[in-house]
């Protein structure tokens, strides 16, 4: 889904457009598109699959390109989940995040970029088949060694010790449903539960979840629930963040 944002005079309006109101890269190309819309309308939030297509978007539509999620990266979420955290400890830098679950999807390739920028430790529970790619490990180490973050991957279920945040997200990613059945049988052993909970051994650990949460598989109902009103404040400042981000790229008009 993308969905664009366009300034008229004194009031913002906006106009959504679904998979069924435009399809990227179907008859004209998605640089011509880009264009049609950078004179439309004055920022854009793309919502999609394909990260080259918001590439694209921000590269020939002249006007600011937010990601609101693709298949690789989801950084406006980042954001929320920082503030989040920012609100429940009154810092970041030398924290200790968990993520546990698919350690490839864009939660967590995103986190890894935002932790190692902000000097959060993040350690990166999941089987070795569902890593970063090597890629991406090397580029966050090298912001890790400027921000001073430590970054771990680990299929032990029992190197979580002393954890400040655990952070958990769905299974099977959009477009992966075909792979449900292998991706549950895969990450149980990485599940967010009491039992996870113990090993971390900390009082005043937080669970965050981006949601939508799929209660029974990557975190139990008990858990969730246990930590709802976080988890809930979580998605709430999402809606503030993406407006900070606006305010501070729309520039003046």
């Amino acid at each position: 889904m993308c969905i664009y944002h366009r300034m008229c005079r004194r009031r913002r309006a906006s106009r959504i457009f679904g998979e069924q109101d435009i399809q990227l890269g179907h008859k004209e190309s998605i640089e011509d598109t880009a264009r049609v819309l950078g004179r439309m309308f004055d920022g854009i939030q793309y919502r999609g699959f394909s990260h080259e297509n918001a590439e694209k978007l921000a590269k020939y539509s002249g006007v600011p390109v937010w990601n609101g999620l693709t298949d690789s990266y989801h950084p406006t979420q980042i954001l929320a989940d920082f503030l989040t955290i920012k609100e429940q400890f009154g810092k970041l830098k030398g924290l200790k995040l968990l993520y546990a679950g698919d350690g490839r999807n864009n939660m967590a390739n995103s986190l890894l970029i935002g932790c190692s920028k902000m000097g959060i430790d993040i350690t990166i529970l999941s089987p070795k088949s569902l890593w970063p790619n090597e890629e991406l490990i090397k580029l966050c180490r090298e912001f890790a060694e400027s921000s001073g973050s430590k970054i771990e991957l680990t299929e032990d279920a029992d190197n979580v010790k002393d954890m400040d945040i655990v952070y958990t997200d769905v299974w099977c990613s959009m477009g992966e449903e075909a792979l449900a059945e292998e991706r549950i049988r895969l990450l149980r052993p990485y599940q967010v539960n009491d039992e996870l909970l113990e090993k971390v051994g900390k009082s005043g650990t937080i669970v965050l979840h981006c949601l939508p949460a799929v209660k029974g598989n990557e975190i139990t109902h008990e858990v969730f629930e246990r930590f709802s009103k976080v988890i809930f404040d979580q998605a709430e400042n999402r809606m503030h963040t993406i407006k900070a981000v606006m305010v501070a790229t729309l520039g003046n008009e």
